[in-house]
């Protein structure tokens, strides 16, 4: 009986310290720094003495003095030593409106003998830039012309042609539409706050209007989306990613609101996916029944149950920010582990660093083969040191779990070493489908399931011109322009919108602006 109550009591003391880990995880997530990017190795921590398990912590795991100091240090705010300085931005293009500023004439006078002044030019010219939205009426008048010979068979009164709307018998012309599409699926903002941004300058729209608009709009980007989606089967690398996105509306089949959006994003091109399941056949629809390639992931079950990776046609390169974030964990979770914890963290900031300097070295050249054979030891290293930890069999269950879920998944963690071209981790991917979280938190979601659509399309369409450089309001117009020459319909000729087939002087006239060095990174985290 003592002995079965030494074992009730051991297990109940394991479980509370499992449980105090998840409330200091949760903690940390609830109230504490949402960024990783900083991670401090030099300040190690003091194991808790009411930590049960403290006696089971190996010290094997403690971090060594040469891979901390590996860890990069917190970098300051601001221009950074070595960069360039960013250039004055220039903004000639602008068209100018010039005010003459004089003085009054009881003011351009001489205050002793009253006798005025004589014009003598101007100071330095000085700018403000300023900005002026206005909404207007386009008034259509259409010139009639009687004919004046007497031919037969003619008829007597020939007017000009008949101005091209992208809705026909909407009274809201192409800026209007491009301006509700871009602030909706761009900058992932609720169309009543745009309604209301209208209002305050004097264009006061109807959410219905609005709402009609866009569902008849959606069938003009249909076509774009299909060679969106040829393309990027087409491709050898991809990166995925899912996230979900709630639809408030009835389908027969579907329990609740929780739908998912994908993403497969490839070199030039991004597809959006709106799907009700997060299972394995949405990949597996995208890739279609030819695809052959790697596929950045993260260790989501659902990828790895596609049938093209149990046929070896498609690899998975699994993400290692996703197992860095597991070390974090570890030493959110317990404070006995941190020294630990912090040793991984280390090691993987050495492997992110080793891989850096492997691509800056220049292709098939001599210092080249050398950082690559430097890489490779050090994957080599962390291999070794991983199975070293695992064969302690007084290692903490929670790190024994880490390094067990980093074996299984060895294969597809490193196949970065032998492929240059594969990326490290999937954040870029990760990148492109926050669009979505954010539209998601800003305006829940879609209320219909065309609505939902349109936003996979929308956020397809502009996750790929963005790759391009493409400045999505000019394509945007110069798209349903030509869908309003078609008579409101998908021009014929839909191939030569694609990003890709765009000639020089398209390309050209839609760039968009070029971005500062630095100014991308920050827009991105």
């Amino acid at each position: 009986m003592f002995r079965t109550a030494k074992q009730r009591e051991a297990t109940k003391d394991v479980r509370i310290a499992e449980l105090e880990a998840e409330v200091r995880m949760l903690k940390q997530r609830l109230y504490g720094k949402k960024s990783e990017s900083h991670h401090p190795a030099d300040q190690p921590r003091t194991p808790s003495p009411q930590d049960p398990l403290a006696e089971d912590a190996s010290p094997a795991g403690t971090a060594q003095p040469g891979v901390a100091a590996a860890a990069k240090e917190r970098r300051k705010r601001g221009q950074q030593k070595g960069n360039p300085i960013p250039k004055r931005r220039d903004y000639s293009h602008l068209s100018v409106v010039t005010e003459e500023h004089v003085l009054p004439d009881e003011q351009a006078r001489c205050s002793c003998c009253d006798k005025p002044f004589s014009a003598g030019g101007f100071e330095e010219d000085k700018e403000i830039i300023e900005i002026d939205v206005t909404a207007y009426r386009r008034r259509i008048r259409r010139r009639r012309y009687l004919r004046t010979c007497s031919c037969p068979n003619l008829p007597t009164v020939v007017a000009a042609p008949i101005v091209p709307r992208v809705l026909p018998h909407s009274p809201l012309g192409i800026s209007v539409w491009v301006q509700v599409l871009l602030d909706k699926y761009n900058y992932c903002r609720a169309t009543h706050k745009l309604l209301d941004d209208l209002r305050s300058h004097g264009l006061d729209l109807a959410s219905g209007t609005v709402i009609g608009g866009l569902k008849r709009l959606a069938g003009l980007f249909e076509p774009v989306y299909h060679k969106l989606a040829q393309r990027s089967r087409q491709q050898g690398l991809w990166g995925a990613d899912e996230t979900r996105w709630p639809v408030f509306c009835v389908v027969n089949g579907k329990v609740g609101q929780r739908w998912y959006v994908w993403l497969f994003e490839c070199k030039d091109c991004a597809v959006f996916t709106l799907d009700k399941t997060r299972a394995h056949q949405v990949p597996e629809d995208h890739f279609g029944d030819r695809a052959v390639g790697i596929v950045v992931v993260d260790r989501y079950s659902a990828y790895k149950a596609m049938k093209h990776v149990k046929e070896g046609r498609l690899r998975l390169a699994f993400c290692w920010a996703h197992q860095r974030r597991d070390f974090l964990d570890v030493e959110k979770s317990w404070p006995v582990l941190s020294d630990w914890a912090s040793g991984w963290v280390a090691r993987i900031a050495e492997l992110y660093h080793g891989n850096d300097e492997r691509l800056a070295a220049k292709e098939k050249s001599r210092d080249r083969k050398n950082k690559e054979k430097k890489l490779r030891e050090t994957v080599e290293a962390m291999r070794q040191q991983m199975e070293k930890e695992m064969a302690d069999k007084e290692l903490h269950p929670a790190a024994r779990k880490v390094l067990q879920s980093m074996k299984e998944h060895w294969q597809g963690l490193t196949i970065f070493v032998d492929e240059p071209a594969v990326p490290m981790d999937n954040n870029r991917s990760e990148r492109t489908l926050r669009v979505a979280a954010l539209a998601r938190k800003n305006y829940y979601g879609s209320g219909a399931e065309w609505s939902g659509k349109l936003a996979a399309k929308m956020f397809s369409i502009l996750a790929t011109l963005s790759k391009w450089r493409i400045n999505p309001r000019k394509w945007l117009s110069a798209y349903l322009q030509a869908c309003a020459i078609a008579g409101g319909q998908v021009p014929k000729d839909v191939d030569r919108w694609m990003p890709w087939n765009l000639t020089a002087q398209q390309k050209k006239e839609m760039a968009q602006e070029e971005e500062e060095p630095g100014e991308e990174s920050q827009h991105k985290g």
